[in-house]
């Protein structure tokens, strides 16, 4: 029986193989380096591929359709000029950075798993 997207994701999370995706906040989030997962995740060679899919776009669509919401990062600026430019370099590389929460999709919890469910 062919997995569905969850499992997929839980799978790749679970595994040291994939670089570009991780947990994060504890296991609560799903945080996906979106430049790097497109390169390691979604330009794999059609034997490899996990997803059904070559774009991002469709894999952001599939978390939302399961229920996933986007976690917005916001970052306190510093009034010094210097403080402030390094700030912005580093929101800049970290806004490569996607993350994504379900109440369903939690690490500690894994038999919730079967509560994430298509919309």
């Amino acid at each position: 029986l062919p997995l569905c997207f969850p499992q997929k994701l839980w799978k790749m999370l679970e595994s040291d193989q994939f670089r570009s995706i991780w947990w994060s906040e504890g296991g609560k989030c799903v945080a996906i380096n979106k430049d790097l997962f497109k390169v390691e995740v979604l330009g794999r060679g059609v034997c490899q591929r996990v997803f059904n899919t070559r774009h991002i776009k469709s894999v952001i669509r599939q978390l939302n359709l399961y229920g996933f919401t986007k976690v917005r990062r916001d970052f306190q600026r510093s009034a010094s000029l210097p403080e402030f430019l390094a700030e912005e370099a580093a929101a800049s590389a970290h806004s490569q950075i996607l993350y994504y929460y379900n109440t369903s999709f939690n690490r500690a919890h894994p038999w919730l798993l079967g509560m994430c469910k298509r919309r």
